[in-house]
């Protein structure tokens, strides 16, 4: 009776199973599942490939392993011969990932999602993932992929700041499947799709997220705020029952100091010259402190004395305040 080889009550999640009969007669029959590939494999290497279907074992359909054993001292053509036989799911997979990153401002990032792979090319995937990589269970496999995923992932984040990563997360998903695209297809695997489902950092910096978000607060100004913060909290572990009372106090302090620090032009821009003695006069008064003179404009049809600055009618020709003579 001949010997059969076959992958049967193959799990839904398994996508690699190297089958423990190593010493295979020639005649054999080999049976490939419907998304099922398998192939050879010896002294490290990939040979022949089989697809879907029950294929006899002969040196006609083995041209690769028959070249290999041909070179081998004593080989005979009804010898058994020693490999390993390796089948491969085709089918569409999903798996899991979670990684913690950085920011470029150093935020701490805890991220996860999904991603969806299968196996494009079975003789790179057997020889790099399967022979490089020594996975030669699903369990392995899935191992591998997701610890250079996770790596990909913290490389791409440590190009974007904190509130970038939460406004366009769908956007960084893409930019993330697209440099891991070209990786994956060396080593045989089609990356079909990549989502981030998550993504949280520490309280302190959802803080800071939340007033960025707002649109009210520059970045500036959110570092501002949180080092005035941090000062109080430093100064209230000083011990003590006034300790924390004596950060509480520094904040208004600091608060002033941004305030003195601002230039003081505002201010000056708005005085005035009293008309009449030449005083200084801020342009929201509506008479002179030191003389009492009326700041206020003259109203339409009426001028100001130049001398005491009282609003008299436009055809007078002595102030009736005054008695000055109007030019």
């Amino acid at each position: 009776m001949p010997q059969v080889i076959e992958w049967i009550n193959a799990g839904p999640d398994a996508i690699v199973w190297r089958c423990p009969i190593e010493e295979i007669a020639w005649g054999s029959q080999l049976v490939v599942q419907e998304f099922q590939t398998a192939m050879f494999f010896r002294d490290g290497k990939a040979y022949d490939v089989f697809g879907p279907g029950r294929h006899t074992l002969t040196t006609l359909n083995m041209p690769l392993l028959t070249g290999l054993l041909t070179r081998l001292v004593g080989f005979g053509g009804n010898k058994p011969f020693k490999a390993s036989v390796i089948f491969i799911s085709t089918k569409v997979f999903v798996g899991k990932w979670g990684t913690k990153a950085q920011t470029t401002e150093l935020a701490p990032l805890q991220t996860y999602g999904q991603f969806w792979f299968k196996v494009e090319n079975a003789t790179l995937f057997v020889n790099e993932v399967i022979g490089g990589q020594n996975a030669f269970t699903t369990e392995q496999v899935n191992s591998f992929l997701r610890g250079y995923l996770n790596e990909k992932i913290i490389g791409e984040l440590s190009h974007y700041d904190l509130i970038t990563v939460f406004t366009r997360l769908n956007e960084t998903s893409i930019i993330v499947k697209n440099s891991l695209i070209d990786y994956f297809r060396r080593v045989g695997i089609e990356l079909t799709d990549l989502k981030f489902e998550g993504v949280d950092t520490t309280p302190e910096y959802r803080e800071r997220l939340f007033w960025l978000k707002t649109g009210q607060t520059s970045s500036s100004e959110v570092l501002r705020m949180e080092t005035m913060k941090s000062t109080a909290e430093s100064l209230g572990k000083g011990g003590g029952s006034g300790a924390l009372g004596a950060g509480m106090v520094m904040i208004p302090q600091i608060m002033n100091q941004q305030v003195q620090q601002q230039p003081q032009t505002a201010s000056i821009a708005t005085l005035v010259i009293c008309p009449k003695c030449s005083e200084k006069v801020s342009s929201s008064s509506k008479f002179c402190p030191a003389c009492g003179v009326n700041l206020a404009p003259p109203s339409e049809g009426a001028m100001s004395c130049s001398k005491c600055g009282k609003s008299i009618s436009m055809n007078s020709k002595f102030c009736p305040e005054c008695g000055n003579k109007m030019a």
